[in-house]
């Protein structure tokens, strides 16, 4: 999103080394990585760290944010969910359809047109990319990993509430409850993804492959 806040650690930058090493090892040509992970978890620095790895090792890295792709703008969100209700929040409010269409215009190194919401003003801005000479395609967002044409998926294992300091520092929204609803289902529905992960990150920002984490 434009005008998002990216709060930048050392952590994310060495975490991001280690997928990058370990993308390398099996990547052959055009590739799509997915980051998962809860609010405040880091999914958009480590998106951008892996992406200036790439670009310092002279290859094209192109991050995706998957929260642009919301059938609704954000400020017309909270309206939207309350009408809806609780079970309405999740995966379903992203519109796949765009998303998996700009994923198969990448695989074929063609130009498109993505969304890009601007916080500030709150409007859809259209991002035309040429991925003609992207070599890797880098999406992140809360419900990522969902994305069918992936090659790698990482799962970010830190929990809402353990990220609270994060999500008050980028000047998320105020703690409500209907804010801690909307982060509960979340919870809900990210954590229903976390068999999909091939690597997972862990709380401290370790890396580690799906069958050393969950053995």
């Amino acid at each position: 999103m434009l005008s998002d806040v990216l709060l930048i650690e050392d952590k994310h930058q060495e975490a991001a080394r280690k997928i990058y090493e370990r993308i390398e090892k099996v990547r052959n040509g055009r590739f799509v990585v997915a980051i998962s992970g809860e609010s405040g978890s880091g999914k958009t620095e480590l998106s951008h760290c892996l992406a200036n790895i790439y670009k310092k090792a002279g290859l094209k890295a192109k991050p995706m944010h998957t929260d642009n792709y919301y059938m609704s703008l954000p400020e017309e969100r909270n309206q939207w969910r309350e009408a809806h209700g609780r079970e309405s929040i999740g995966d379903t409010e992203y519109d796949w359809d765009v998303i998996n269409k700009n994923v198969a215009d990448f695989r074929a190194g063609k130009v498109t047109e993505m969304p890009c919401v601007d916080i500030v003003t709150d409007q859809v801005d259209r991002l035309i990319t040429d991925f003609a000479k992207v070599e890797v395609l880098i999406l992140d967002g809360l419900y990522a990993v969902k994305t069918k044409d992936v090659d790698m998926r990482v799962f970010i294992d830190i929990t809402y509430e353990q990220t609270k300091k994060a999500q008050l520092r980028r000047g998320k929204e105020a703690q409500t409850p209907f804010r801690t609803m909307v982060l509960e289902r979340e919870h809900e529905v990210v954590t229903s993804l976390r068999k999909m992960g091939d690597l997972f990150v862990t709380r401290s920002y370790e890396v580690y492959a799906k069958e050393e984490y969950l053995k």
